[in-house]
């Protein structure tokens, strides 16, 4: 019989050790826990963790642990019941600075944790996940819409040599305009009517210097319809970034959109970035009023009073150059000079076009980037119950963050490309800037609801897919073991160890799995075996043409070799043919299939033959068990 070179065994021997300690922190579960992260990005102290273990005694509620992680702490639960009430605690106590998310943490002991080692991901059918139910601010995008009309109305008069006193959106909704000269009335008129199709220009009762204008109410309905859609959208790219696998995205309603995450790593970052109505804008600073404006406190006509992060104020002009849509990239990184956090800007062709004459103009002068975000929250009372208006709607509080991050002398003429510092940290950027490649929201969202959700097919049907998998598995070894005796017994430690890697595998990668990923295990079993029995049934046909044992044993592993990888390749051909084209549960069919091709092949050929030989290689024998 050949000899098994040693570097093979000590192949098997890593693949093997490094299989059993990947799939090792499956054995213990998980349990349901809280992660908090510093708000937009900002760094979250290790000493806090003292104040939250403090805060969660004070109201009797037990935790199993409390840890420091990346950035975040993670606190750790017995159940569910402890879990949701915790949040309450720690929403009430420090929710104003932190992002508080439910999560399940893996219930590994420390020094598999402290390994960076983790239990795969399950999905929403096995595990559950995190559950988000977001509102659309669609009023919001109406809102916008008009703003953006008086814009252009202002635009368009001016265009014209129509002259106005006021452009202004009244109490109705509608914008009021009130002209220099009553003669100019049938001039503005049309230029609205020819130039704005989306708006509807109505007279005002024996006034001949005024008029008003107002959205048709088609086109609300379509703003209303575009701003959910958008943040569909929107939303699905930032989870994109995120790096979730098989995500849930859908509509519920006229305004409302279900997000169910599976596996999720960072719920509390996935809340964060979810909910951020986040954007950026490029304003020029008004140094000629500057200072008097500082130092009255009041802007004059055309510019607007803004905040830097530390405080400062800063007058900024009123005309916007351009803004987050011009963005068609944007990447985090480090500044080589400082060693600051930047963020690396891409613009689309307008944009590039606008910055170019604005920068070339303005040499010496500064340009401001602008940080908004507008956050809207649901009031509550002092019980914590939601408080409605007269029309039994849920009372809305809005509330926008509007700070200058930068404003930098601009030295030489921009382009497509430019940087952003300023920044509080590598979080907040890296966070930014996922948020401008994702696209922005077209009007603000609300997370509405939170939880975590259990298995949606339930405990028996879970119970029963784990079942299939051990009883498939249980035939197929006492088959093994009756039919083919000692090889049958090899056959049946590579079938084990091929599960094992499987499961490694799986978690090294972080992949989901499904239940559609349970059936590929499951039919991964059935043909794990299929390569030993091909070599088993080799060596048998030459031990029927009077071969040697020993030389039945080597020419069976030669000859069966071929027809094993046709047979694995074609059907790894299918399982990337399935990944390629298919769809959420699809995909995690062709994941765990495709992994179970390539360790089965290991198994089947490496592995046992490495046990064959140690059982009937190293002595003379006349007859073998198979």
């Amino acid at each position: 019989m050949t000899p098994y070179p040693l570097w093979k065994y000590i192949l098997i021997l890593v693949v093997c050790a490094m299989g059993v300690l990947y799939a090792f922190p499956n054995l213990y579960g998980e349990d349901p826990g809280i992660q908090m992260r510093g708000s937009r990005g900002l760094t979250i102290e290790r000493s806090l963790t003292g104040d939250i273990e403090k805060a969660l005694s004070e109201n009797d509620l037990g935790v199993l642990a409390i840890r420091y992680v990346d950035n975040s702490i993670n606190v750790q639960f017995v159940d569910n019941d402890t879990q949701l009430r915790a949040r309450e605690v720690l929403n009430s106590a420090f929710g104003k600075d932190h992002t508080i998310a439910l999560t399940l943490l893996p219930a590994a002991p420390s020094w598999l944790t402290d390994l960076g080692l983790s239990p795969m991901n399950l999905g929403l059918d096995l595990r559950g996940g995190v559950h988000f139910l977001l509102e659309v601010d669609i009023q919001s995008a109406v809102e916008k819409a008009r703003a953006r009309g008086l814009l252009d109305i202002k635009t368009q008069l001016r265009k014209s040599g129509v002259r106005y006193k006021s452009v202004k959106i009244n109490d109705a909704g509608q914008i009021a305009i009130i002209l220099r000269q009553a003669g100019q009335l049938d001039l503005a008129r049309r230029t609205i009517a020819k130039n704005l199709n989306e708006f509807n220009v109505l007279p005002v009762q024996g006034e001949l210097d005024r008029f008003l204008v107002e959205l048709l109410p088609g086109e609300v309905e379509n703003i209303k319809t575009f701003a959910v859609q958008q943040n569909m959208i929107a939303l699905r790219n930032r989870i994109d970034q995120l790096g979730v696998a098989e995500p849930i995205v859908q509509q519920q309603g006229d305004n409302r959109i279900v997000i169910q995450l599976p596996g999720v790593q960072d719920p509390a970052r996935a809340k964060l970035i979810l909910g951020r109505a986040a954007t950026l804008e490029m304003r020029m600073v008004d140094e000629k009023r500057n200072s008097s404006a500082i130092s009255s406190g009041v802007a004059p006509p055309g510019s607007s009073l803004y905040k830097h992060r530390d405080g400062r104020s800063i007058l900024l002009k009123d005309e916007l150059i351009y803004s987050g849509d011009n963005i068609v990239d944007a990447q985090a990184s480090i500044d080589t000079e400082n060693g600051g956090p930047i963020v690396n800007i891409t613009l689309d062709a307008k944009g590039a076009r606008t910055n170019q004459r604005v920068t070339g103009d303005n040499i010496g002068n500064r340009m401001a980037v602008v940080y908004l975000e507008t956050i809207t929250e649901t009031r509550k009372d002092a019980d914590g119950n939601v408080m409605f208006n007269d029309k039994g709607e849920p009372l809305r509080l809005t509330r926008k963050i509007q700070e200058v991050i930068t404003a930098p002398v601009i030295r030489d003429q921009l382009g497509k490309r430019f940087q952003i510092s300023g920044l509080d940290g590598i979080n907040e950027a890296r966070d930014l800037s996922l948020m401008l490649r994702a696209g922005a929201l077209a009007a603000p969202v609300e997370i509405i609801e939170e939880r975590t959700i259990g298995p949606s097919l339930g405990k028996d049907n879970i119970a029963q897919g784990f079942k299939s998998v051990m009883v498939g598995l249980a035939l197929v070894l006492a088959f093994m073991v009756f039919y083919y005796r000692i090889f049958g017994l090899v056959a049946n430690v590579a079938l084990v160890l091929n599960l094992v890697l499987l499961v490694a595998v799986l978690s090294m990668l972080q992949a989901t799995l499904s239940l559609p990923g349970v059936a590929g295990i499951v039919l991964t079993v059935g043909m794990a075996v299929d390569a030993n029995v091909l070599i088993f049934e080799r060596i048998r046909e030459e031990l029927r043409n009077g071969v040697s044992a020993q030389k039945a044993i080597d020419q069976g592993y030669a000859r069966a070799f071929s027809t094993i990888m046709d047979a694995n390749i074609t059907t790894l051909i299918a399982a990337v043919v399935l990944f390629a084209f298919g769809t959420g549960p699809i995909k995690g069919f062709a994941v765990t299939l495709s992994i179970g091709i390539l360790t089965s092949m290991f198994t089947a050929i490496v592995v046992s033959r490495g046990i064959i030989y140690q059982i009937y290689g190293r002595r003379k024998v006349d007859k073998i068990a198979i």
